[in-house]
């Protein structure tokens, strides 16, 4: 399916969702729907808790795999929270697989504070310098190996002035939240050649089943596993440092990433709080 015909299927899904009636959708036979890592009926979950879509949109999809994906925010009781959707559309115009993420700040074992979601420029733009699909994919992987144990190692490329944004906050070169967590005044890739994230044990079920070529960006999914065995380490700088996780649970991942010349340039996250070594619905099909 083109661009334009992904982007009307995710209109009325969108539109569907925000009225919170999933009957006015063609679900393809035995449709996969997911919320948060489960499993749910179509019509369950968020379906009949959504009082209505915020602001934020940022759409891409997949020409290739014909899926489309999304970045925005669901207002429920309690509070707005920040949303990660994939769709894949099958070759009747039905929806054959619905991904859902929603960081519901409230219900979460980590909480951001002064979330905010805004339009970035960046992920609009059509890449200038083009790399093949298979190289994309490959950088963001070396991205989660970077972060799996990191020890200092690089295993990908990013550009220079590189940002990240989790749940609705800058986690790089932002003064305010260094203030909380120290190494979000360094960027992308000085945070990871110090070592920061050393209790980040595994990052596990990776999947990358959407990869958006024209505007450089990949859909990532997965497991950051942490056992919380670790007390201190060392930083590559020689500090040592005390771990901020002392206890088992993983991050049940959502991350798009923006390549182009080859490097990583920004990088956009969900994640939520689950169980340790959850498994994930999806690796079983």
């Amino acid at each position: 399916m083109d661009r334009e015909g992904l982007y009307a299927a995710l209109d009325q899904f969108l539109a569907a969702l925000n009225a919170g009636d999933h009957t006015r959708l063609t679900w393809a036979k035995g449709a996969h729907h997911s919320e948060n890592n489960v499993m749910l009926a179509i019509g369950d979950g968020v379906w009949g808790t959504i009082q209505k879509l915020g602001e934020y949109q940022l759409r891409f999809a997949d020409t290739a795999t014909s899926q489309v994906g999304y970045f925005g925010t669901v207002i429920e009781a309690i509070e707005e929270s920040a949303f990660t959707l994939r769709l894949k559309i099958d070759e009747t115009g039905a929806i054959a697989e619905c991904e859902m993420l929603i960081v519901r700040q409230s219900d979460s074992g980590i909480k951001f504070e002064n979330c905010r979601y805004w339009d970035k420029p960046i992920l609009h733009r059509e890449v200038v310098a083009p790399v093949p699909r298979a190289e994309m994919v490959a950088l963001a992987n070396g991205y989660f190996d970077t972060l799996q144990r990191n020890d200092g190692t690089i295993h990908t490329k990013f550009h220079p002035d590189c940002n990240r944004v989790e749940n609705g906050v800058q986690t790089t070169r932002n003064p305010e939240f260094a203030k909380i967590v120290p190494v979000s005044a360094l960027g992308c890739e000085e945070q990871f050649r110090m070592g920061n994230y050393r209790y980040d044990d595994d990052l596990r079920a990776r999947r990358f089943p959407l990869v958006d070529e024209e505007r450089g960006l990949v859909l990532a999914y997965g497991f950051i596993d942490h056992s919380g065995r670790i007390d201190e380490y060392q930083l590559t700088d020689g500090r040592t440092v005390k771990s901020p996780v002392r206890r088992p649970h993983s991050f049940y991942i959502s991350e798009l990433f923006k390549i182009d010349h080859g490097m990583i340039e920004q990088i956009e996250a969900n994640f939520i709080t689950v169980p340790y070594r959850m498994p994930s619905p999806w690796d079983a099909l």
